[in-house]
């Protein structure tokens, strides 16, 4: 493998810090498809995530988050990108899961271009500057997350003034409930956000002349 085709290491990824308390695979170790996925994610972002590496120590189990992943947060429908973001931010917060908050807090501020909503959203979404539609896909996720028993047709009804559609709903739920898994395993195994999350989206890059 060219010395091009290696992962850069990210900042937190050392010997002191590591990422995950199982065994992190190099790219070396990984099977080639999910080495092609790795390289192409770090050609775009300039590093590499963490869950990439820390997840790839099963590759079955990696290749299916993944998928699943990218049939939720990448599809056409009727929430933005930059809800989708808002749904995992507000939900891992209350999950507590350091990882998804701080990457996922990324990713929301760059597609809202907003830097401060990640953190709103994180702590309390009810006050965050929010418009009521996004504050009523967040009410219904957090029912989900926390009380998903109690969830009735009210639930949807609440939905449909603001746009939502019942599919809507449904995407609402399921990455509410996928980063539910993604969240509870993040904390299992310690996994740690990368330091470039942390700044990402924060400061508006300066025009040039």
């Amino acid at each position: 493998m060219s010395e091009s085709q290696q992962a850069s290491p990210s900042s937190t990824a050392s010997a002191d810090k590591p990422i995950s308390r199982y065994p992190v695979p190099t790219l070396e170790q990984v099977p080639d498809d999910i080495r092609e996925r790795i390289l192409a994610v770090q050609e775009k972002a300039g590093f590499v995530p963490n869950v990439f590496l820390a997840l790839a120590h099963r590759p079955a189990e990696f290749r299916a988050f993944f998928a699943y992943h990218d049939a939720l947060m990448d599809k056409e429908g009727g929430l933005t990108k930059g809800e989708r973001e808002m749904i995992v931010v507000a939900t891992s917060g209350v999950n507590q899961c350091l990882y998804c908050v701080v990457a996922h807090g990324a990713i929301l501020r760059i597609y809202e271009k907003k830097p401060l909503l990640a953190d709103q959203v994180a702590v309390n979404y009810r006050k965050a500057d929010l418009p009521p539609r996004q504050r009523a896909m967040l009410d219904f996720a957090m029912k989900v997350c926390q009380a998903s028993h109690e969830i009735d047709e009210a639930d949807f009804d609440a939905l449909r003034p603001h746009g939502f559609s019942d599919e809507d709903a449904w995407d609402i739920a399921a990455i509410t409930a996928f980063f539910g898994l993604s969240n509870r395993m993040a904390n299992t195994i310690g996994m740690r956000p990368n330091d470039e999350f942390f700044l990402m989206g924060r400061v508006p890059k300066a025009k040039s002349s």
